[in-house]
């Protein structure tokens, strides 16, 4: 089917509501007789029939109405087709509702409130599959084909070499930047396509000439190196311990953060308004963030037609350095109190885990992009977005996610960013040695692991 994807909305707030409950239990049937009466075996039929529905529910925990909800209740949709006694209990929740329950329940030992399907953001599986394992019932077994998804995405919800996640939005990198500008600078958006930092900078420096403003906005220096840092495939966590001193990468990425701010390449914001502000209002010509942010972008109507879509830069002189990295997303997983892991097992591989119509319906109604890779192939995926000068955006996105390095942050993806947002600061306000502050926060990451 043929759909118009013009201006498609992305979510990447995060609110939600919170339940309890999962699958019910079958209703057992009494009636006894050796000879049974028609009544009586048309109430056995029934009970059967009740039995039968209340076996094929399962309730699900997650978050933001007009995107993930929305995502479920397609998928039950779907699912219903060929299972039309099939049904899901869709309780809204906010994610740091969902993230107390879980850990309140595995605290307790008493996983019997649990859904039997819940999201998670991408980042604290491993924290939360590393501290409270008894939440989760492993997904390597369930059908699902995981070579189908982003190796990037997968590694956040694949903890020991067990998933425990099935991916879900896409949260691949994207540099998004006004085509006018470049071409303003007598450039085309191609030239920026599988570009080094130094080769991009080069390219920028022209852009800025061109139109007067920095090439690039960003939100926060933390964010932008760890993007680089997973694009060259360097985690920062190595068999269990931290690994931010003589990681090579990381000290490039800080390098290349700092010649962005110092040369005027990039103008960093604090205030998340700001930010969005200097991309709606044209003074950057780009931003390198999650694909998310594109809802962001298209806010500024006036700006159709003048925005293209890249790779990010790959780092200088840096082994296994690619174009790709990915920032944010959540995946579906499946808790030790479900009551039927067959049918969500079964429900997961039939919809998320193989269903491109599905996928087309989500990005053409909710704007999610799919982490499922062979979605790029639809008829959906390749259409081309008027926004972005009839560039077929949402298939390039796929692709993108496809060439992600899957790197581990362990179960403290929150303390290393923390060090690391400490460490970049002072490099950049300070002028601090980067040797220095990259030990600085190698010792803040092992002492908060020690507490």
């Amino acid at each position: 089917m043929k759909k118009k994807v013009l201006s498609v909305l992305l979510a990447a707030a995060m609110t939600v509501s919170m339940l309890t409950g999962c699958g019910s239990k079958p209703a057992g049937n009494d009636v006894q007789s050796a000879a049974p009466s028609e009544t009586s075996k048309e109430t056995e039929a029934a009970a059967e029939t009740t039995v039968s529905a209340e076996d094929e529910t399962l309730t699900v925990w997650c978050w933001d109405p007009n995107f993930n909800v929305y995502a479920m209740k397609q998928a039950e949709k779907a699912y219903q087709v060929d299972h039309p006694n099939f049904k899901l209990d869709i309780q809204e929740k906010v994610y740091s509702d969902i993230e107390t329950a879980l850990i309140t329940a595995a605290e307790a030992g008493d996983y019997s409130t649990l859904p039997d399907i819940f999201l998670m953001q991408d980042y604290s599986f491993h924290k939360n599959a590393t501290n409270y394992p008894g939440i989760f019932t492993a997904l390597d077994d369930c059908g699902i084909d995981f070579s189908q998804f982003s190796m990037g995405k997968l590694a956040d919800s694949t903890v020991d070499g067990t998933h425990y996640g099935i991916p879900f939005d896409n949260g691949a990198t994207i540099m998004a930047i006004r085509s006018d500008m470049v071409e303003a600078a007598g450039l085309k958006v191609e030239d920026f396509k599988d570009t080094t930092w130094s080769e991009f900078m080069e390219l920028s420096k022209k852009v800025m000439a061109a139109n007067d403003v920095p090439m690039l906005t960003c939100s926060g220096g933390s964010e932008i190196v760890i993007e680089m840092l997973q694009s060259a495939g360097a985690s920062p966590m190595v068999d269990g311990k931290v690994s931010l001193v003589d990681n090579k990468a990381l000290k490039k990425a800080i390098e290349t953060y700092k010649q962005l701010i110092d040369e005027g390449i990039m103008a960093d914001y604090t205030d998340w308004d700001q930010y969005i502000a200097s991309m709606n209002k044209g003074t950057a010509a780009g931003v390198i963030q999650g694909c998310w942010i594109m809802s962001s972008i298209q806010a500024a109507d006036d700006q159709a037609g003048k925005w293209a879509i890249v790779n990010m830069p790959k780092l200088d002189d840096v082994e296994g350095a690619t174009n790709y990295a990915n920032c944010g997303g959540a995946s579906w997983a499946v808790s030790s109190n479900c009551k039927n892991t067959d049918l969500a097992f079964d429900f997961l591989n039939a919809t998320f885990g193989a269903d491109v119509d599905l996928y087309d319906d989500l990005l053409v109604n909710a704007g999610a992009i799919a982490s499922y890779l062979p979605a790029a192939q639809s008829e959906t995926y390749n259409e081309g977005n008027e926004f972005y000068g009839g560039q077929a955006v949402y298939k390039d996105i796929v692709e993108f996610a496809g060439h992600v390095p899957g790197i581990d942050y362990g179960a403290y993806y929150s303390d290393i960013r923390s060090a690391l947002t400490d460490a970049i600061t002072n490099v950049v306000q300070k002028n601090a040695d980067i040797d220095t502050e990259i030990k600085n926060a190698q010792d803040t990451v092992e002492f908060n692991i020690a507490e």
